[in-house]
């Protein structure tokens, strides 16, 4: 009778079970239906996207070989007329072929007759053969370039022009496609066609990186719709990649063109399984006029939606099996005492590993550098905090936080994890302390139920100067500590996640050499003795002016005697709240300068030669290599390139001032200009959502800056953007004494 009395009470706990278990799996298969009818309306979209992802990185290849040569035309007409000159030229030719591994060959093709002593004609040229460069002259009785297509367009209509992919049989039969662009002498005549061969591989293999899918690809065509090159490597899923381009040079395909004439859709299906598949296919913008293909497969489209339900359909009936096992075993054996040890005993271990979680996620080492040192402490009062800081070095700026979390426990521990992650991931991408709030409250006020709110004070410091910028939401205003001890001046903005919307405001300070900032939660200030008195501010103010009169002003030696007198006078009263502290002292950085150096350019393309020659000449009298120099004038050029097209409207004058100061450790390229404000530093690699008449190459300059220079700082200052490039080298005197 007792058996089955167990049994009736186990049984209604079972039916509801079985019904949750239907409703959850009518509700996931509703969700999933429409996830698949979202995702489907979505393909299109991406699919665009990542076309112009891709064709904007053939145009910042192209690009970048066409400015190239403009940099090299230059060179060369500066050796015509010269003793020596051909000699000279074959010797550019050399150096344009091994300066990029896809530059197969480069020629300049004289008009008939300019050198005499080569006869009528005069190609020169330089090719990559296996691991050498071949340079010659290759014009001849067989070869009469006057009649080829790059010559005429160059040379008779004055055109630089790429053409369309061929076999160079020069190259050892790779697939090249040849940019030509007139060249004129010192009277503005035009003398020849200079050009080069680039390999299609390095495009083909540039555009088939990074898919979402693993067998989408994308294809190059020609205008007239023939195969530029494929990677043989590919998997092709659905046949060879000409089947594809059939499919889209058949007249029947062209009724699905977009009213812009310019991208259509061709869907398909594979004969073999019929598996859905989708061709995108566009025209590039500009000129070569090549067409962009992408080739992708419903199936992988929805196959991490079919993998999630498949997987959530299992978790769901493993998970209801356990709760009916656990139901069964409860109504059968009645263990509440046992179960709630377990459940404590869990709870323990878990708190534990929060406790680690958190203390993990603090900084590991205190940052020591010449211009600044920080460190920070944290006391929790329950075996997992509210409070949290942070701080690190990106682009010559120290980011720093410290914050506290209302309540206490676990609930805060999880919002204090939150907004230290939050502070991380917005630090990386901004450097304005008011946004990274503004959008860590965002984060933190959407879905906050438990209307939890955190104090929060966000800092920049840029190192080179001691600019401080800085925002607080709520919390204790930090101390300054030099001649003497006085707050920091802060604005009285909400705490986060209050109000979602709220504005935050940004304040400006300069940190004097030698002042130490001291950063504290209110768990210093709250600490109370037995009596139930607070610490309060007045305390802390006169231990930090004693740490001062003592000379006790490095973070370990003021958090160490700031601990030590808030624990002598709480005494045996138990800690109510957590207790954090952040210290860092500030020393502006000592230089001798030995090269200051100063030109002012109008915001003109056609200036930049004139940049060359200064930074040759900066290089030229600190004695640096001509590999270090090389780098020295490719990111500034990119740089300041990048400022005169970008940083003042069209059709408006402005400067461009570039400055050299220069110890005999670092150089440093100061670039300022008066136009609208932008930080490279905190831009994407490559900017997709750009044009390619607005920004051709996206952000791949500024990735080529940071590649070549140690770093990179930018302020905004009176009203200027201010961008520093930062190189070290080594002196003449060290280089003798190596």
């Amino acid at each position: 009778m007792k058996s089955k009395r167990k049994y009736k009470l186990a049984l209604p706990a079972l039916t509801i079970i079985i019904i949750a278990a239907i409703l959850i799996e009518l509700i996931s298969l509703a969700q999933y239906r429409y996830t698949h009818q979202i995702l489907e309306n979505e393909l299109d979209h991406r699919a665009t996207t990542e076309m112009s992802m891709k064709a904007l990185r053939v145009r910042g290849i192209l690009k970048s070989n066409e400015r190239m040569m403009r940099n090299y035309q230059w060179s060369i007409q500066s050796q015509l007329g010269s003793p020596g000159a051909p000699e000279r030229i074959q010797s550019i030719l050399r150096r344009i072929v091994s300066t990029n591994s896809d530059v197969v060959g480069s020629f300049v093709a004289f008009t008939p007759n300019y050198f005499s002593e080569y006869g009528r004609l005069c190609e020169l040229v330089a090719y990559r053969r296996e691991d050498s460069i071949i340079v010659k002259q290759v014009a001849g009785p067989n070869h009469d370039y006057t009649k080829s297509d790059f010559y005429r367009l160059a040379v008779e209509k004055q055109a630089s022009t790429w053409s369309d992919p061929y076999i160079d049989k020069d190259a050892s039969g790779v697939k090249v496609t040849t940019y030509s662009m007139p060249i004129t002498d010192s009277a503005g005549e035009i003398i020849g066609a200079l050009g080069l061969d680039l390999s299609t591989k390095g495009i083909i293999d540039t555009i088939n990186t990074r898919h979402d899918f693993p067998s989408t690809y994308h294809l190059l065509l020609t205008e007239d719709g023939q195969l530029i090159s494929k990677l043989d490597s590919l998997n092709w899923k659905f046949g060879d990649a000409h089947q594809i381009v059939e499919l889209i040079n058949d007249s029947t395909a062209h009724h699905e063109l977009s009213s812009d004439g310019r991208s259509c859709v061709i869907t398909f299906k594979d004969n073999s399984d019929n598996s859905l598949g989708y061709i995108y296919h566009a025209n590039m913008m500009g000129k070569p006029h090549w067409q962009m293909v992408m080739v992708c497969y419903d199936d992988e489209l929805f196959i991490k939606l079919n993998d999630l339900r498949r997987n959530f359909v299992l978790m769901m009936l493993g998970f209801f099996s356990l709760l009916g096992i656990i139901m069964y075993l409860f109504y059968r054996n009645m263990r509440h005492l046992n179960d709630s040890r377990l459940q404590q005993e869990r709870t323990n271990s878990e708190l534990r590993i929060a406790q680690g979680i958190q203390s993990e996620m603090l900084p590991e080492h205190p940052i020591s550098r010449p211009e600044v040192d920080i460190s920070g402490s944290q006391v929790t009062a329950l075996e997992v905090g509210g409070d949290l800081y942070d701080y690190f070095v990106r682009d010559e700026k120290l980011y720093f936080c410290i914050g506290d979390v209302s309540g206490k426990g676990v609930p805060s521990s999880l919002v204090m994890a939150v907004v230290h992650s939050l502070f991380r991931s917005m630090s990386l991408h901004d450097s304005n302390p008011a946004h990274i709030i503004q959008s860590i409250n965002k984060n933190v006020s959407e879905g906050n139920k438990t209307s939890m709110f955190v104090t929060l004070f966000v800092g920049v410091l840029d190192l080179p100067t001691g600019r401080l910028r800085y925002c607080n939401a709520g919390h204790d205003a930090p101390l300054i500590i030099h001649d003497e001890v006085k707050k920091l001046p802060v604005n009285a903005n909400l705490p986060v996640g209050v109000i979602h919307d709220f504005k935050y405001s940004q304040q400006q300070e300069t940190l004097p050499s030698g002042s130490t900032l001291f950063l504290y939660t209110d768990g210093l200030t709250e600490a109370a003795d037995e009596t139930h008195k607070l610490y309060g501010l007045d305390r802390i103010i006169s231990t930090a002016q004693e740490c001062l009169e003592q000379g006790m002003t490095s973070p370990e030696e003021l958090m160490g005697a700031m601990h030590f007198a808030v624990t002598s006078y709480v005494g045996t009263a138990t800690q109510s709240d957590d207790l954090t502290m952040l210290t860092l002292n500030y020393r502006h950085p000592q230089e001798t300068i030995v090269l200051h150096e100063s030109i002012t350019l109008p915001n003109d393309v056609h200036k930049v030669p004139e940049l060359n020659h200064f930074i040759q000449s900066v290089s030229q009298r600190l004695n640096l290599g001509s590999s270090l120099s090389s780098q020295l004038m490719l990111a500034v050029e990119e740089a300041v390139v990048n400022v005169m097209n970008y940083a003042y409207p069209i059709g408006t004058q402005g400067d461009v001032n570039i400055t050299a100061n220069c110890t005999d450790k670092d150089i440093k390229i100061i670039i300022t200009d008066g136009g609208k404000a932008f930080d490279p530093t905190t831009t994407n690699k490559a900017d997709t959502t750009l044009n390619a008449e607005e920004r051709p190459i996206g952000g791949l300059g500024i990735l080529l800056v940071q590649q070549l220079m140690d770093t990179i700082n930018y302020e905004r200052t009176d009203d200027k953007n201010v961008l520093t490039l930062k190189k070290s080298y080594q002196s003449s005197n060290d280089k003798k004494k190596d």
